[in-house]
């Protein structure tokens, strides 16, 4: 049986339907491909890590948060010493951002979000440090480890969840009746004696505040500031007056004339003193002499015997003193 050469209507819509998917599905791709810079034309940096964390072959590479190529391939490096270059991270970027990234740029691994996937940043580079060419070393600045920070997290989490218990401790406590804040929430006695020292104050001040007494003058009445202010600038007066060296108390402080005159009699006392010392007239010798000492104690006691006995008969020791001349 001969088959029949002509398409039919049922033919055509599956081939149009196949070729309308086909130009969808290449729009799309390049869409994509535009989005994602696939087919862009890219070079490579090398930049050396301690830890690739989170990244991936074909894992995004950013340039100031805006994707600008993937990474081509994570090695290791051999062991040394040197744990800050463990890996060798081959990382690719659009040619069209080549004079953005600089010798001064740095590169650091970033998290999207907080707990999201983990990129490849670059910073933008100055212009007074020359373009990455292909090959060249990327600086790796310093980022934030999230795996320590959620240790910390967790740490402080349990502080809280230990210092939750501890209140829910505290307010059982409260709750029954111990100590004082348990005996203010659940004592009426308390309250009660609390209630009643809070009106005597209040009744203690309102005493205090009445105008007629001495402290409700002292809190209205102003006239004893006015007197504490008259006394301080009389004072401030007479300060000035004393620092400006006019009357006795300012002579004493500035004028050093009294000093000169009593330091003058001061060494003449010692002089003359320094002299009844050393001399050898009758100061010294009722200063050294006992034998003098013992004579002047003896006719002082005698004349004081005289005195007493002429208070007694005045007549025996006056006979001759009283005339009696008639005319």
């Amino acid at each position: 049986m001969k088959r029949s050469s002509f398409i039919t209507w049922d033919q055509l819509k599956v081939g149009a339907l196949i070729l309308v998917a086909l130009v969808i599905l290449g729009v799309a791709i390049l869409k994509l491909g535009n989005a994602g810079n696939l087919f862009g034309k890219r070079y490579r940096l090398v930049a050396y890590v301690a830890s690739a964390s989170g990244l991936r072959i074909g894992g995004p590479v950013t340039v100031a948060g805006q994707l600008a190529g993937s990474i081509k391939d994570i090695q290791f490096l051999p062991v040394d010493a040197d744990t800050t270059r463990n890996l060798k991270l081959i990382v690719e970027v659009n040619s069209a951002l080549r004079e953005q990234v600089r010798q001064d740029s740095r590169a650091k691994i970033k998290t999207m979000g907080l707990l999201g996937d983990k990129v490849f940043d670059i910073t933008v580079g100055t212009p007074k440090y020359r373009a990455l060419h292909e090959g060249d070393t990327l600086v790796i600045a310093p980022s934030i480890d999230y795996e320590a920070v959620v240790q910390q997290a967790s740490g402080a989490i349990s502080e809280v969840v230990r210092l939750t218990r501890d209140l829910s401790k505290v307010t059982s406590s409260i709750n029954r009746g111990e100590g004082t804040l348990g005996q203010l929430v659940t004592n009426r006695q308390l309250y009660d004696q609390l209630n009643a020292t809070l009106s005597r104050t209040s009744a203690l001040m309102a005493r205090l505040e009445n105008p007629r007494g001495t402290i409700g003058r002292l809190l209205d009445d102003p006239s004893l500031y006015n007197s504490l202010n008259r006394a301080v600038a009389s004072a401030d007066t007479v300060i000035s007056q004393i620092n400006s060296g006019s009357g006795s108390v300012g002579k004493l402080l500035r004028d050093d004339t009294l000093y000169i005159h009593l330091n003058s009699v001061v060494a003449r006392a010692d002089s003359l003193v320094s002299a009844m010392s050393s001399g050898n007239g009758t100061i010294k010798k009722l200063f050294t002499d006992q034998q003098l000492y013992d004579q002047l104690v003896k006719t002082v006691t005698e004349l004081n015997n005289v005195l007493v006995e002429v208070r007694r008969d005045p007549r025996r020791y006056t006979p001759g003193l009283i005339q009696v001349k008639l005319f």
